[in-house]
C-alpha cells in the first residue's frame, strides 16, 4: 500500500470551505499554493478627475492566515499519560450536538483496545498498537421520537506518536473501504456499499485538515432496521486524528445527518489545532 493513499487511493472528495460537507465535487484538484506565492500588486490607472494625473499603486495584500496552522512539535505528547490528557481536551461531549443528544450505554470504549477490520471484513478489537499512545470513542444518540427513528453518533480521537503514524491511519482507512465495501460491525449490525475519498490539505476544497478522509454508505441493523444512511468523516492534525460516524434513521435526512457529523469534526479539529498549533504572530 502506498503511504497515505497514493494515486490509487485518491478520488473525488467531499470537503468544503474549512469544514467538511458530504457532497460531490468536480474532478481535478487545486493543490497548495507555493510558499510565498501571492497575487502581484496591481497598478491603478490615472484617477478619474485628478488634475495631476498621478498614478497610484495598490499595496500588496498579505496572504490570508491558513485555516490549518503550523504544528508546534514541542506540544506533542511523549507518553501515554500526556496523550490521554490531550485527548480529554479534544474529544467532545453530547452538548456539542445540541440539547436533544444523549449518551448511549456504554458511553466510552475500552481505552486499552483498538478496532481492527479482519480478513473476513468483520470488526474486532485488539490491544493498542505501538504507534498509538491513546484513543477513545464516545457513543451518543438522538432518541426516536415524532415519527423519527434513533440516530447514532460516534466520535473518536486517537493520539499517535507522531504525524507519520497518524497519516498511516488515514491511509489504512481508505484501504479498508477498498478491501471491504461491505463490513460487519457486530452481530446484527452491518455497513453496505461503502465508498471513500481521501484528500490532502489543499486538494479540491480541503482547507480544514492536513488529511481528510470521508466514507459513506448504508447502515443496516436488526434493532434499527434499514438501510439507513451512514457517514464517516476523519481529519488529521499532527499526531492526532479525529473522526465522527453517523448512522441515520427513518425520518432523518442525509443533510441532517451530515450536519451533525460536521458539527463534531469541526469542533474537535478546532480544539486539536488550539492544543497543538503554533500561536499566531
Amino acid at each position: 500500500m502506498t503511504y497515505r493513499g497514493g494515486s490509487a487511493l485518491r478520488a473525488c472528495g467531499c470537503a468544503a470551505a474549512g469544514l467538511l460537507v458530504l457532497a460531490g465535487c468536480s474532478t481535478g484538484g487545486g493543490g497548495k499554493r507555493a510558499a510565498g506565492e501571492h497575487t502581484p500588486a496591481a497598478t491603478a490607472g490615472t484617477a478619474s478627475g485628478s488634475p495631476s494625473g498621478t498614478t497610484t499603486s495598490a499595496k500588496p495584500t498579505a496572504p490570508p492566515a491558513p485555516l490549518v496552522p503550523e504544528l508546534d512539535e514541542s506540544k506533542q505528547p511523549r507518553t501515554a499519560a500526556e496523550a490521554r490528557a490531550l485527548l480529554g481536551r479534544i474529544v467532545v461531549g453530547q452538548e456539542a450536538f445540541g440539547p436533544e443528544m444523549t449518551r448511549r450505554t456504554p458511553f466510552e470504549s475500552d481505552p486499552r483496545r483498538w478496532p481492527v477490520l479482519d480478513e473476513a471484513c468483520v470488526w474486532q478489537t485488539s490491544p493498542l498498537p505501538d504507534d498509538v499512545l491513546a484513543t477513545s470513542t464516545r457513543y451518543f444518540q438522538l432518541p426516536a421520537r415524532e415519527g423519527r427513528g434513533r440516530v447514532r453518533i460516534n466520535v473518536t480521537v486517537t493520539v499517535h506518536r507522531d504525524r507519520r503514524d497518524s497519516g498511516w491511519e488515514t491511509a489504512h482507512a481508505m484501504e479498508e473501504v477498498l478491501r471491504c465495501p461491505d463490513q460487519r460491525l457486530r452481530e446484527g449490525e452491518e455497513l453496505k456499499g461503502l465508498w471513500g475519498a481521501s484528500l490532502y490539505e489543499g486538494e479540491q476544497l480541503n482547507g480544514w485538515t492536513e488529511d481528510a478522509f470521508t466514507e459513506s454508505g448504508e447502515y443496516v441493523s436488526a434493532e434499527d432496521g434499514g438501510p439507513h444512511p451512514y457517514l464517516w468523516s476523519q481529519g488529521q492534525f499532527g499526531p492526532v486524528t479525529i473522526a465522527v460516524a453517523g448512522k441515520g434513521a427513518a425520518g432523518f435526512t442525509v443533510e441532517e445527518l451530515s450536519g451533525l457529523v460536521v458539527q463534531g469534526t469541526s469542533r474537535m479539529m478546532l480544539q486539536a489545532r488550539q492544543q497543538l498549533g503554533k500561536a499566531a504572530g
